[in-house]
């Protein structure tokens, strides 16, 4: 049964090329996520898990199935309204965050849009979320050494839920920093996603990264081929 106010999956295949060289980079997948809910999807390298979340991100089209987001086919959208969908409902945080300068120009943008839809609601500013430092918040970019890893991350995070997004994507958050910085962006991620009540589908290779989520889903060859519930996410062990 499709979940109106979720993110849903079903029967998603992405195929690249024709004929006996054709690649099935995603083989027919089925996935619910909840309002609210945190997957970490893990896998082999050329598994599928960053085709899929790409695929229901709305970044790349599917070959055949459907990504159903609050009720609607993303497929069926205009190129106009999945670019409005991705300015607006979803967020994304990616491995290496993004250059300094280019983050700093880049939070104008959603938090522009943030700022006309609240004004249009006459809404107040919404749940607090981790903030990047004020020289990022202000538009003045500083020399790209003065970013760590760490920051650089903890940008892409208020940049991604600039907007309260309902779902933010993130492939690798940590895949370029330290064991402690790590587990500081995940915390920062984590708690933030929770505060808005935001879904969180992340793409990882690290069992430790994956344990902060809800529930795990373990692909191979394009498939779900299993999943588990945490019983304590490491948000919840850290508190």
């Amino acid at each position: 049964m499709t979940d109106t106010q979720g993110l849903e999956a079903v029967a998603l295949t992405k195929t690249y090329g024709e004929g006996p060289t054709a690649t099935h980079a995603l083989a027919g997948v089925d996935l619910r996520i909840a309002p609210g809910e945190s997957v970490a999807i893990m896998g082999p390298s050329g598994s599928g898990k960053t085709t899929l979340l790409h695929v229901l991100a709305g970044i790349l089209p599917a070959t055949a199935g459907t990504v159903m987001w609050r009720g609607r086919s993303i497929a069926d959208m205009s190129d106009a309204d999945r670019t409005t969908l991705r300015r607006s409902e979803f967020g994304f945080v990616f491995q290496s965050g993004q250059p300094a300068r280019a983050a700093c120009r880049g939070e104008r943008g959603p938090a522009a849009h943030a700022r006309r839809n609240r004004r249009r609601r006459g809404d107040g500013p919404g749940p607090a979320v981790a903030q990047p430092p004020r020289s990022a918040r202000d538009g003045d970019a500083p020399p790209r050494a003065s970013f760590s890893g760490g920051q650089a991350q903890r940008v892409a995070i208020a940049r991604a839920l600039v907007g309260n997004p309902g779902v933010i994507f993130a492939d690798e958050p940590t895949g370029a920093l330290d064991q402690a910085t790590g587990w500081e962006v995940m915390n920062s991620l984590t708690t933030a996603c929770r505060a808005q009540g935001a879904s969180l589908v992340l793409v990882t290779h690290d069992v430790d990264v994956a344990h902060w989520c809800s529930r795990t889903v373990q692909m191979r060859d394009g498939l779900i081929v299993g999943e588990a519930r945490q019983a304590a996410p490491a948000q919840e062990v850290a508190r």
